[in-house]
């Protein structure tokens, strides 16, 4: 997960998303790096609209919101499994990337 941080750091600050400025970001977090991840990360976010894509997570779970709360108490179980199935739709973008 530190790594999506250091990404939307970056991107909240309007710095490049290098592979040099991801692991400065973790590293003065306090993180152990791995290149490796790093690298992935920069090549799934090369075409990828950062600020779109947040939107696009932060609308999903609002919207799965609405069903679960219109169930009753005797269909809350399949009430969320359908809600944890619209969350899931919903980060096919940025989210989906990391799992």
């Amino acid at each position: 997960m530190e790594y999506v941080y250091a990404a939307m750091l970056l991107h909240a600050a309007g710095k490049d998303m290098t592979e040099d400025a991801v692991t400065a970001t973790l590293a003065g977090a306090g993180v152990d790096v791995d290149a490796a991840r790093v690298k992935a990360l920069c090549a799934s976010l090369a075409g990828v609209d950062i600020a779109d894509a947040m939107t696009q997570a932060v609308a999903a779970p609002a919207a799965a919101a609405a069903p679960a709360a219109a169930a009753s108490s005797s269909d809350a179980p399949a009430a969320e499994a359908e809600e944890e199935e619209e969350e899931e739709a919903g980060f096919d973008g940025l989210g989906s990337l990391f799992g």
